[in-house]
């Protein structure tokens, strides 16, 4: 089965859930990761399922950048199907111990209330010489 793998920032961090199924005690919780994708963001919802999962999501919070590895999963329930992102790796984004770094030079985003740069107007100069043998006159009418 494929593994998959995302980037992005913690949103928001869901309220953990846990309980007693025939199979023992379980614990999850669910969290929303915003990524880059294209020109917009976007944002999937991840579980991290198992009490070893819950605590590897305890040692973050909002706004930090993950990187998660994932399988998903689907499930059906009374005629529909679901699809479950199951977390088994959640970490830094971030190289241990460095912080993040703010480019030396950012240019100021554009904005789309400026208005554009005119371009200057041709001079004398610009202007092809004329040069009667080397004129040709292409217009169609």
């Amino acid at each position: 089965m494929p593994n998959f793998e995302i980037e992005g920032t913690l949103q928001r961090k869901l309220p953990a859930q846990s309980g007693r199924s025939a199979r023992g005690d379980w614990a999850k919780q669910e969290f929303v990761l915003e990524y880059p994708d294209g020109n917009f963001n976007s944002e999937v919802c991840i579980t991290a399922w198992g009490q070893d999962k819950v605590s590897e999501l305890d040692r973050f919070n909002e706004g930090d950048r993950l990187k998660v590895s994932f399988n998903i999963r689907a499930r059906e329930y009374n005629g529909r199907w679901y699809n479950d992102l199951r977390a088994w790796r959640i970490s830094s984004a971030q190289p241990q111990g460095q912080a993040a770094q703010a480019p030396a030079y950012a240019a100021p985003a554009p904005s789309y209330n400026d208005p554009a740069p005119a371009a200057p107007a041709p001079s004398y100069e610009d202007m092809p010489a004329e040069d009667a043998s080397q004129s040709v006159d292409d217009l169609p009418f």
